[in-house]
């Protein structure tokens, strides 16, 4: 029913906000803006400029985190802005 409704990227959008509180925590999460899951890309709003030059950085860790918890490859890229 998920596939033939189209509602596993909404899914999965929901489950890597969830994720995100988790795995990063409070702080990150407190200056995390927005988040969005389009197509395969993750984009992800940040208030810090120090915390967003660091998290991109660590783009490619933060893809397999997430692509580890929903398990499959559905994240492709992930964008910092």
């Amino acid at each position: 029913m998920v596939d033939t409704m189209k509602w596993k990227e909404h899914l999965n959008e929901t489950k890597i906000r969830e994720v995100w509180k988790e795995k990063m925590g409070t702080t990150i999460n407190q200056y995390t803006r927005e988040m969005n899951f389009r197509k395969g890309k993750l984009f992800i709003s940040i208030n810090s400029a120090p915390l967003k030059q660091e998290l991109s950085y660590e783009r490619e860790k933060i893809m397999e985190m997430m692509n580890t918890e929903l398990g499959g490859k559905y994240v492709t890229d992930v964008i910092i802005r």
